[in-house]
């Protein structure tokens, strides 16, 4: 089976996009995995995609100079050119919006925030903000998937690849809007927060404090996240914000402090494989979905994480 991975605008590969790799080659089975990149294809990208057992490198000449369908339009040439009837991709807002319109253009099966996908396509989700987990399998010959960070271990091949890098060209249709300027993301030492395999999330228990957060988030090699309520008052950045209207992530721990755990919030984190929730109110709703719960003042539980974890790593 020759499988396509849509590796989006990366540059760079992330932890992510090497689960979505590692996944590709276990279920090619002698099949070719081919990688499409919406940027120009930069050496060391090619190399690290390589390590992965990718046999072919799909990316434009140029980038894109507006907000189009080129990168639909891209996606499509890419398909016809890996003779792809697997598409992977990983579950953002752009990749998903192109596998949309692709699979309506083509008449295919699109599925989208997969935590496991079997030999036989039959792929396992979470709906219904993860109150139920579902198994669906595809009826198409050529099928969309996208797939939630932290849903396997990435694993490198045997042996590195040195893939056939392949121009594409590609056009869309008249511009939608244009790029008339741009910032970049602010540094941090931190994994994102979608892609991190610990989150530790503070809400309105924090009074617009975050210190001991992350300073526990950084003991972990964790990402910082927060609720809606933080957000709202201003005591961190909305990107933090996770929850049914923020951002969904699904971490190996998941550690809630001073968070109620309402509903809307739990849609955006119950999915975490281990969930540590620290609050003071025993009645909280957030220990009803926790496997272990701390009953007590977040300035004294946190502090005493905090040393112990430095005394294990010392």
């Amino acid at each position: 089976m020759n499988i396509l991975v849509d590796l989006g605008s990366s540059a760079e590969l992330t932890s992510s996009e090497s689960e979505i790799l590692t996944l590709a080659r276990q279920l090619a089975d002698g099949g070719v995995v081919s990688v499409l990149t919406h940027v120009p294809a930069e050496d060391g990208f090619v190399s690290a995609v390589g390590e992965y057992g990718v046999g072919r490198v799909l990316a434009p000449e140029k980038a894109a100079e507006d907000l189009s369908a080129t990168d639909t339009a891209l996606l499509e040439a890419a398909v016809d050119a890996a003779s792809a009837t697997l598409v992977l991709g990983p579950s953002t807002a752009d990749v998903t919006e192109w596998f949309g319109r692709l699979s309506v253009r083509r008449g295919a099966a699109v599925i989208t925030d997969a935590v496991a996908l079997a030999e036989d396509q039959t792929v396992t989700k979470s709906v219904l903000a993860g109150s139920y987990t579902t198994t669906v399998r595809p009826q198409t010959d050529l099928v969309f998937i996208t797939v939630k960070p932290n849903s396997l271990d990435a694993e490198k091949a045997e042996s590195a690849s040195t893939p056939q890098v392949q121009a594409l060209e590609a056009s869309g249709s008249r511009p939608a809007a244009r790029i008339t300027g741009s910032s970049p993301k602010p540094v941090s030492n931190r994994p994102g927060l979608t892609e991190a395999r610990v989150v530790v999330a503070g809400g309105r228990g924090l009074d617009g404090d975050f210190s001991l957060v992350e300073q526990l988030a950084d003991e972990l090699g964790g990402a910082v996240g927060a609720s809606r309520a933080a957000t709202d008052a201003g005591w961190i950045d909305h990107s933090a914000q996770v929850g049914q209207t923020g951002v969904t992530v699904s971490p190996q721990l998941y550690v809630s402090v001073g968070i109620s755990g309402a509903i809307q919030q739990r849609a955006g984190m119950q999915t975490s494989k281990v969930i540590v929730a620290v609050n003071k109110d025993e009645d909280a709703q957030v220990f009803e979905i926790a496997d272990f719960g701390v009953v007590g003042d977040l300035n004294t539980v946190l502090p005493q994480a905090i040393e112990e974890l430095k005394r294990r790593k010392a």
